[in-house]
């Protein structure tokens, strides 16, 4: 087996070791990615920060433990998230409810404009809509910038799985999507999903 070169190994080691400056710099280096990725998957701010904030819990406890050269801390970071947001979304699925709850509007700010403010929940809403497996796999790649090799690995599928996930996620996006690149015909390959 191959050791794996990680370039948190020794900020791990640091945080397993009870250095309060390494868990802060871990919680800095990190939480953004993990909450962005919660974001995305669950579409709910208030659950993403409870996913982000369970997954650092879940960091910070496993860093005495963390044995180096198995996996990349982030990676194993990335499929702790990923698995807790799962659960929720399955959680979702088994409690129906007669009326949906109020929720507060987590729309973007007015300053960024009504035209983009409709546009990315457009985007948010065709992503929300797509099988679960498909969100993931251009959650990781296009938002989270993971390379088609991580994303697969991080999903426990072949490359080739990965990328059959991405085409068909991309070519629904871009069927939703479509009216919002004029002249773009549905199975044109410009904009979402380049």
């Amino acid at each position: 087996m191959v050791a794996i070169v990680d370039p948190d190994e020794d900020l791990v080691r640091r945080v397993g070791q009870g250095d309060p400056a390494a868990a802060q710099t871990l919680v800095s280096r990190k939480l953004p990615r993990i909450l962005a990725l919660a974001q995305r998957m669950l579409g709910d701010a208030a659950e993403a920060e409870d996913v982000a904030q369970e997954t650092m819990l879940k960091a910070w406890r496993q860093a005495p433990k963390w044995t180096p050269g198995q996996a990349k801390f982030d990676t194993w970071l990335h499929r702790v998230a990923l698995n807790l947001c799962y659960d929720r979304l399955r959680r979702r699925r088994e409690i129906p409810t007669e009326t949906p709850p109020d929720r507060p509007d987590d729309g973007p700010a007015p300053d960024r404009g009504l035209l983009a403010a409709e546009t990315g929940a457009r985007v948010d809403g065709a992503l929300k809509r797509l099988p679960d497996r498909q969100r993931e796999a251009v959650v990781l790649c296009h938002y989270q910038e993971l390379t088609n090799i991580e994303a697969a690995a991080l999903m426990s599928i072949s490359v080739e799985a990965l990328e059959s996930l991405l085409s068909r996620g991309r070519r629904a996006l871009r069927l939703a999507l479509a009216d919002l690149a004029p002249g773009m015909k549905p199975g044109m390959t410009k904009g979402v999903g380049r």
